[in-house]
């Protein structure tokens, strides 16, 4: 097993795991078995409850070392084989005393696993003032020094910055920062994020890798990279526009629905059409918001009226609740397309509990307590839309995380009224999909979808959902689920 640890330094968010997801995804097309593992120094009973605002002190288990190695070796794609090379992200920045206890245990595992089996990565910042329009490279020697300091040498420096690296720029930082010129790698702003595996793979870094770690790389032509390639160079012509309403909870910071962002934009890439998110807090549906702040309410229904299609990813609690149900009632009558990914809202006091909790579950409690993990979902009919947008799979692996359930007690209620429950799972207890008959796309599913999303494999029910908005669906469908060469 050979082992990439990325790490970063100067600020947080600099992009670490852009570039631990692309040289995972260039190594791939080496065909190599690649996983990740991301670290995020957190403490809590269950990090599952955090509110995406929120932020708290830090946490390491005794026994992290033994865990990595033993994640590392849990395969991840479809034939079962064990993976060769581990990417791990370490989140944070060096110096924080929040990724201390990771960046000692790290100093420690390089030794446990053999330096020919180890190597850092470490993404840092060259900023541009504008005063003089020169790359600086001080906070880039700084962080490296403290990352020495504390026991780790990066093989490669990967620096972030707004324009091309100057070559006197770089060999400054090789000079200072003990490495080679090769070992300096410049990512500087592009126009998709999926161009950066295609800026690493011409600068060497596959070459440089497999040097390192001694590990063998096909060097036949690989169709991976060229259909990569092919799909960067289509979002950077797309011409068309679709745009998503996204009402949920937490929309005043993006990076809280990262995921679900990520997977309309693989469907809205699919279909060469540019996304357009309209973030809607959905509290502000609320009539409450009406009397109190009538600009927000009728700014925020503007939005979803105007929007070609309404997602409704996952949340917890009653806030917003009652704005979530009125966008849904919206997208019922109107016809409009619809995804609800995943939302676990309820009145704990209902006498009619269309929602409750799963038998497991222990009331009261937040933490770890929820249904985790990939799980199967066999679909119950052969005529549902989302079936077919598996391929017409008699069943699915999604990964769930919830502690509720449909009563299913109602079902039948809501399948007189042509809402099916077309999906459940192996069991038949639980209520995993649903469709509503005589509407374009309106769909609501258990799990978490955009979890298994990819840039050239999008989620079937996300895809839907963009083919429904930009009026594609039914063609795709009467074409046996295909896309036009175009």
């Amino acid at each position: 097993m050979k082992y990439i640890l990325v790490t970063g330094g100067v600020i947080s968010g600099i992009g670490k795991g852009i570039i631990a997801s692309s040289v995972g995804t260039i190594l791939k097309s080496c065909g190599l078995h690649v996983t990740a593992i991301k670290i995020d120094p957190y403490i809590n009973i269950d990090a599952g409850t955090f509110s995406p605002y929120e932020h708290v002190v830090p946490h390491i288990t005794d026994a992290i070392q033994e865990w990595v190695v033993k994640q590392a070796k849990v395969p991840v794609d479809d034939d079962d084989i064990e993976p060769q090379v581990c990417v791990i992200e370490l989140g944070g920045t060096v110096g924080d005393i929040e990724s201390m206890p990771f960046i000692e245990a790290f100093r420690q595992f390089q030794f446990k696993v053999k330096r020919e089996n180890f190597c850092n990565i470490h993404v840092s910042l060259i900023p541009q003032p504008s005063a003089t329009g020169e790359q600086k490279t001080k906070p880039t020697q700084n962080s490296v020094r403290e990352l020495r300091g504390l026991g780790l040498s990066p093989d490669l420096i990967m620096c972030r910055c707004s324009t091309a690296l100057e070559n006197s720029v770089k060999e400054k930082i090789s000079m200072f920062c003990h490495v080679e010129p090769e070992q300096v790698i410049c990512v500087h702003d592009v126009s998709s994020i999926y161009r950066v595996p295609l800026l690493l793979e011409n600068q060497g870094v596959v070459g440089y890798l497999s040097r390192r770690l001694n590990m063998p790389i096909e060097t036949r032509p690989r169709r991976m990279l060229t259909k990569w390639k092919e799909m960067s160079d289509r979002s950077d012509r797309l011409l068309e526009h679709c745009s998503i309403a996204l009402v949920g909870k937490y929309t005043k910071f993006s990076d809280s629905y990262a995921s679900v962002i990520k997977a309309l934009e693989h469907s809205a890439l699919a279909i060469s059409h540019k996304l357009e998110v309209k973030y809607i807090d959905s509290a502000n549906l609320e009539p409450s918001t009406l009397q109190e702040e009538p600009v927000k309410y009728h700014e925020a229904w503007q939005k979803l009226c105007s929007a070609d299609g309404i997602l409704v990813p996952g949340g917890f609690g009653v806030r917003g609740t009652e704005g979530k149900i009125h966008a849904i009632k919206w997208a019922r009558k109107q016809k409009k397309p619809f995804l609800d990914a995943n939302s676990t809202e309820f009145h704990p006091e209902s006498k009619h509990p269309v929602v409750i909790d799963m038998p497991e579950h222990n009331p009261g409690q937040m933490g770890g307590t929820m249904r985790l993990g990939k799980r199967r979902t066999i679909f119950k009919t052969t005529n549902s839309v989302i079936r077919r947008l598996y391929g017409d799979a008699e069943y699915v692996d999604e990964r769930h995380r919830h502690r509720f359930e449909v009563n299913p007690e109602l079902t039948s209620h809501f399948e007189e009224k042509g809402f099916r429950f077309v999906g459940q799972d192996v069991e038949g207890e639980r209520m995993e999909v649903i469709e509503l008959d005589d509407h374009p796309y309106f769909v609501g599913v258990q799990y978490h979808p955009e979890f298994t999303s990819r840039p050239i494999k999008p989620s079937p029910p996300y895809f839907g959902l963009l083919l429904a908005a930009a009026g594609k669906l039914q063609s795709y469908l009467q074409k046996g689920c295909r896309l036009s060469p175009r």
